[in-house]
């Protein structure tokens, strides 16, 4: 499996997972929410043997990072677990990084260290602490 990290308006990103986008069975995933993206975004891209495998869009704002309708083939965990890691390591530092889970996707973000902070019906926010917040939960 490898992970790449595209610019949002990268014609790479868009030869990718425009397939992606504009399936029905992807957008049913996405609760039929349209998949957005801008100069202000970086994706990370999993394939596996050169097909994608899944997505995360990650909108870079200047209170921090955010994680939000991402897309991973058959609901992999393990590989929503490698999506989440890689964000971590690229976008959590000194702010926070955000994810707008979905529902059923819960227990992964928790697994990978978020913190619940709203609940909706079909959503979760979360929240991965920056790095001095983990300091101090450590002392």
């Amino acid at each position: 499996m490898d992970i790449e990290k595209l610019h949002g308006t990268d014609p790479r990103l868009y030869q990718l997972v425009a397939p992606l986008v504009m399936s029905i069975p992807v957008l049913r995933y996405n609760n039929n929410y349209p998949f957005k993206t801008s100069v202000h975004h970086k994706w990370l891209v999993a394939t596996e043997k050169g097909v994608v495998k899944g997505f995360m869009p990650i909108d870079i704002k200047s209170t921090g990072a955010c994680i939000d309708n991402y897309y991973v083939s058959g609901g992999n965990s393990s590989l929503l677990s490698a999506l989440i890691d890689f964000a971590k390591k690229e976008f959590a530092g000194e702010q926070p990084l955000f994810a707008v889970s979905h529902t059923r996707d819960a227990e992964t973000f928790k697994t990978n260290g978020f913190i619940v902070s709203k609940e909706w019906k079909l959503y979760i926010k979360m929240v991965y602490p920056p790095a001095y917040e983990n300091k101090k939960k450590c002392v």
